[in-house]
Formats: structure tokens, sequence, C-alpha cells
């Protein structure tokens, strides 16, 4: 007889400390994350945790179902998505199995489909997934080891984009990390029209804002700008969490390229994170193993390793599956 129980409601403080104390504990799977998905447009948060009857953690989910749209339309893009988690005391394969369960019959009627980002690798609990009914599918990751001395991160970045960084310097392109208001929103201008230029979606400006508003001195969001007479040129906002940074989101402006912005915000925040303590680079998603990438081979410029702890798909609606495709399709054209 199981001893264990499902509940969508925690104390934070509970939640935090079991987030914070489990070995793959990260940011997008704490409390401020979920109040953070709550208050944002187009976001709803799914909250889950396993319980026993002493009120300990055994495990917690949080999956937050994003759209493109508000109302009826918003249906047509909904899709749930996971980033690192669930988060299963001892890697407990009943309570996995439980709480992949419960997930199921709560998020079919809400998504098209669920995807689970997987931020480390799985191993023999794959088949856990598998039995729920989801597909595994590999995808590639970056991780820098902050651990490593300047000389030894240096000699890791391609030649090219070593003469790139002193490039910058040159041009008069400084590192600065910002932290108010206007200089996210300015930031967002950035990533608003690059992702427009690259016909992809892009959270509202509350969403950082709602991040912004939830972050301390060692954790939450940072600005990371690259900055030309006075002018920020180039971002990456990145979520930072105990020993860990998390390229979040980035990019800059074209006509700034011979600035060189790019090639001087990864380097300076390996430097940053370095002096701050942190241990480890997360360069985000880089693709599928078989299929060539642009965003890859740029980040693998910087070193690091590449690791494939890919990720878990399962689709709850197959026709509006096809019908979501299409309309992606379409709002591409439009934009």
């Amino acid at each position: 007889m199981q001893n264990f129980k499902i509940t969508s409601t925690l104390n934070p403080a509970q939640w935090s400390s079991f987030v914070y104390d489990h070995p793959n504990g990260n940011v997008f799977q704490t409390p401020e994350m979920y109040e953070v998905y709550k208050n944002t447009k187009n976001y709803e948060p799914i909250f889950l945790a396993v319980i026993n009857d002493k009120n300990e953690i055994l495990g917690t989910l949080l999956a937050v179902i994003q759209k493109e749209y508000s109302g009826f339309l918003g249906n047509f893009t909904a899709r749930s998505i996971i980033f690192g988690g669930p988060l299963i005391k001892n890697n407990d394969a009943d309570i996995l199995d439980f709480i992949l369960q419960e997930y199921n019959k709560i998020i079919r009627k809400k998504a098209i489909y669920s995807q689970f980002r997987n931020m480390w690798e799985w191993r023999d609990l794959k088949e856990i997934f598998i039995k729920n009914g989801f597909e595994y599918e590999e995808h590639l990751d970056i991780i820098v080891d902050l651990k490593k001395n300047e000389e030894e991160l240096w000699k890791e970045v391609n030649t090219k984009r070593r003469n790139e960084i002193r490039r910058a310097k040159k041009e008069g392109t400084t590192f600065l990390v910002k932290s108010t208001l206007n200089d996210l929103h300015e930031c967002y201008s950035i990533l608003k029209s690059v992702y427009k230029k690259a016909k992809l979606p892009i959270p509202n400006i509350n969403f950082f804002e709602n991040i912004l508003k939830n972050t301390g001195n060692n954790t939450g969001l940072k600005l990371f700008c690259a900055c030309n007479e006075n002018k920020i040129i180039g971002c990456m906002l990145a979520l930072v969490y105990k020993n860990a940074i998390y390229d979040f989101y980035a990019g800059a402006y074209p006509e700034y390229y011979n600035k060189y912005p790019n090639d001087l915000i990864p380097w300076e925040v390996f430097l940053w994170g370095k002096e701050h303590g942190f241990e480890l680079f997360d360069f985000g998603g880089a693709g599928k193993p078989d299929k060539p990438y642009g965003v890859r081979d740029y980040k693998l410029k910087f070193g690091g390793a590449l690791v494939n702890y890919g990720r878990f798909e399962k689709v709850h609606k197959p026709l509006l599956m096809e019908m979501g495709k299409t309309g992606l399709k379409v709002w591409q054209k439009l934009k």
C-alpha cells in the first residue's frame, strides 16, 4: 500500500528548500518561477508534488502552459513545457511513475502536447517516461565548466572567436551588468527585433518584468549587456541559481555586428560567473544531433562540452497538433 499522495499546494519555503537541496535543483522548478508564470500573460503554471504521510516532499513537477494568443485561438497553440523537471527524491522510480500519471490526467485536457526539456541524463528512468506515453528524442546542450581557470577557458575558445573578442574591445564595446526596468526594456527591444526577424515567438515583456521583480543578488534574472557609445547594442538575459548560469534569451542589433557584441558577451559572462562563485554555464539548446544548426556552431566556438540529455514529448491532441503546425506556418508568414 502506497504511503504517498499528490498535492498541488505546498508551503513555499518547504518547496524552495526541496528544490535547492536536490542534486538537480534548478531555477525553473522554484516557487518563484511559479509566481512568474502565474502573472504572465498567456501563461498558466501547473504544479504537482508528491508527499508522504509525514508531509515530506518526495517529488515536484512545475510545468507551464504557453499560448501565443488569448481566448479561443489560444487553444490551438497551447503547449506544456517542463524545464528541468520533475525533481524526484533519490530518483525513486515509483514516485516518478506516480507524478507522471497524475500529470497526464490533468494536462490532456489543457495542452496539445507536453515537452520535458531535460537538464540531466535520466538513464534507466527513461523507461518510466516511455511507459507513461512519452517519446524520447535526442537533443543537445552545451555546458561550460566554470571551475576551470581563466587560461584553460580561453584556450578552449576558437581562435577566430578570440580575435573577435579582442576586436570588440578595440571597437570600444564594453560589458556591463544592468539591473533596472529601463535597462530590461532596452534589452527587450533588441530581442523582440531579433526574434521577429527569425520568425520565432518571444514571451511578453511582463514575463521578464516578473522575473526581475523576484531577483536577488545571486538568483533570478541578470541583464548582461554589450554597450557602445553609451548604447546597449547586444544582450544576454540569463537566469542564475545556486551554482549555475543559464543562457535564456540573447541577441544584438545587426547594424552593430561590426562591434562584436555577440562575441564579447559570452566570454565576459564566463568571467563574471567565475568571479561570483558560479561553477557552470548552461548555453541552452543546441538542436538535434543529426541536423545542422548554426546556433550550435556559434556556441561551440566558445568551448564547453556537448551533452545529449534529450527531451520527452507526448501529443495529447493529435488533430489540434496538426492544425497547430499549420497555424504556426501561417503565423510565421504574417510576421
